[in-house]
């Protein structure tokens, strides 16, 4: 299997700077009247499965029926194409991060599908771009690390979008991924009926995939059908994961990640890409004497930004601005833990930090 290194993708064709294409007029596109888009949903061409041996072979496991499925599938895509919030669709509950920002995902977010007979172990990965950044180098390596060890791919072209230089790269490279590659269709609540039969056939054209599935995360068309083609695309196997799991993320790296969407709203464009959130640490306080409550958790957060003037940004007018990302996360981060916080968020500048491999390595990337 060959997946471009980032020496490739910057000598290559500028395949990625079509992020933000407009809907064409879709023009040479044949007989779209007497297309029938339910038999998009049907293309099932269910692979082989695996001869190695299931992955729980010798240890205890709960029962399970004989016939239960479970794998791993990477979910990927060109940046801003609906993959996180297809994976808190499939999932049933939010797990990973969504915003109107490229670049928004920065690691591979593992969500949970629990079926009767199944499990699917989804892996949402950040957006595959031509790097400009050691960040931006190390997040495509985190897609090539989830394309060499999954059991199926989701390939995730928007219907509000026309397919692009940037998707078609993509299917190119996936040719050589030896393993069944779902195309999937996202965003067709956007979109009439007709622009979504001549979007289908655009993606039909672009490779022999194993199946192509229209689907709206946002009204939930098209999300069981979708479950269902991935069931049939991964092996017998014995669940990967306890019953009730949904993520194996963990709890600082969940709680990272709701204050950076919440700081990601309404900011401006090159803002969010300078943006990283680190969780310092987690204190309970001493238990007062006659309180029966629960002590509060005093939660030290680190916000990083890479200029004093993207500071100013962050923290607003006399403060207001970092109390209203404080105020929207907390609620989230209270959910997560089950207790009451006291959330202390921090702004610092780290000049250039993404590319600063001493600051990625503090950051976790």
């Amino acid at each position: 299997m060959h997946f471009p290194s980032d020496e490739e993708l910057k000598a290559g064709p500028n395949a990625f700077d079509d992020e933000n294409i407009e809907v064409d007029d879709l023009e040479g596109i044949e007989d779209v009247d007497n297309i029938d888009i339910d038999a998009f949903e049907h293309m099932t061409d269910v692979q082989a499965l695996r001869d190695e041996a299931n992955a729980g072979v010798g240890l205890m496991m709960p029962d399970y029926p004989e016939d239960f499925r479970a794998g791993f599938i990477s979910i990927v895509g060109r940046p801003n194409v609906g993959k996180s919030t297809l994976t808190n669709a499939l999932v049933g509950q939010k797990i990973a991060i969504t915003s109107g920002r490229p670049e928004t995902t920065r690691h591979n977010i593992r969500g949970i599908v629990h079926g009767e007979k199944s499990q699917l172990v989804l892996v949402d990965t950040p957006g595959y771009h031509r790097p400009r950044t050691l960040l931006g180098k190390r997040l495509n390596d985190m897609v090539r690390e989830a394309l060499a060890e999954v059991d199926c791919v989701v390939f995730c072209l928007p219907a509000d979008q026309r397919v692009g230089p940037g998707d078609q790269f993509i299917a190119r490279e996936l040719r050589d991924v030896r393993r069944p590659v779902i195309a999937v269709a996202t965003k067709c609540d956007l979109v009439s009926r007709e622009r979504l039969m001549k979007h289908l056939l655009s993606i039909d054209q672009m490779g022999d995939f194993a199946a192509i599935v229209p689907v709206s995360a946002f009204d939930g068309d098209g999300i069981e059908t979708l479950k269902d083609v991935l069931v049939d695309h991964v092996p017998l196997s014995p669940p990967l994961y306890p019953a009730g799991d949904v993520t194996d993320e963990s709890r600082d790296t969940l709680i990272a990640e709701f204050i950076r969407e919440a700081a990601l709203e309404g900011v401006r464009d090159e803002l969010p890409h300078s943006l990283a959130v680190q969780v310092e640490e987690i204190i309970e306080r001493p238990r007062r004497e006659g309180d029966t409550r629960e002590p509060l958790l005093d939660v030290h957060v680190n916000v990083y930004v890479e200029r004093d003037s993207q500071k100013a940004i962050i923290i607003g007018k006399r403060g207001a601005r970092l109390k209203d990302i404080g105020t929207k996360s907390r609620q989230q981060i209270e959910e997560l833990l089950g207790r009451r916080i006291f959330l202390d968020l921090h702004v610092r500048t780290a000049k250039d930090w993404q590319s600063d491999p001493k600051m990625l390595g503090r950051l976790g990337f």
